[in-house]
């Protein structure tokens, strides 16, 4: 991975310089979801993955059954149904992942629209990420990096605004329980 920069300090004339070994072959991946029942707090469910197969030519990302997984896990933890807006990753259109979804009622699915990023909330969690606790980072080791993503990843879990700052960028509203006390 090579690392995300972004602005600092330096020498007048001099521009600051990290250097970097070349990329290593490893290869990590990293599911997530955006979450909000009405009246709570959001949430992010996330789940990372090392890939150490990825030279013997093994899968470089996520399967259908660890998204299947993921989905099982945040029902359990939302303790309801939910709506799933998803972007068009050929793996969310998976014909067994599409009979995993029709076979659950719990489930309701939406695809985002062809080259929409602007419309996922995950992307604006991946630029907060990149632009803070990753920025301007060299990491020692693979273990370094998995270490600091999911530092980073918890920080942005547990600040529910900054998660409601990523759903609120995409457009879209958020309803509210009709049950509120008044």
């Amino acid at each position: 991975m090579t690392p995300p920069t972004s602005r600092t300090w330096g020498r007048r004339g001099s521009t600051p310089v990290i250097r970097v070994r070349g990329r290593f072959q490893r290869r990590f991946s990293v599911a997530a979801l955006c979450c909000y029942r009405p009246g709570e707090r959001s949430r992010l469910i996330y789940r990372p993955k090392r890939h150490t197969d990825h030279k013997s030519g093994g899968r470089k990302s996520f399967a259908w059954t660890e998204y299947r997984d993921l989905l099982i896990d945040a029902h359990q933890q939302l303790g309801g149904p939910i709506v799933l807006i998803w972007d068009n990753l050929n793996v969310h259109k998976d014909r067994r992942m599409r009979a995993f979804i029709d076979a659950q009622d719990w489930i309701t699915a939406y695809h985002l629209p062809p080259y929409a990023p602007d419309l996922n909330p995950v992307e604006g969690i991946w630029s907060v990420l990149r632009r803070t606790t990753q920025a301007n980072t060299a990491f020692t080791d693979p273990d370094d990096l998995i270490r600091r993503l999911r530092h980073g990843l918890r920080q942005i879990q547990y600040r529910s605004h900054i998660i409601d700052g990523c759903l609120t960028g995409t457009g879209l509203t958020r309803t509210t329980s009709r049950l509120q006390s008044q």
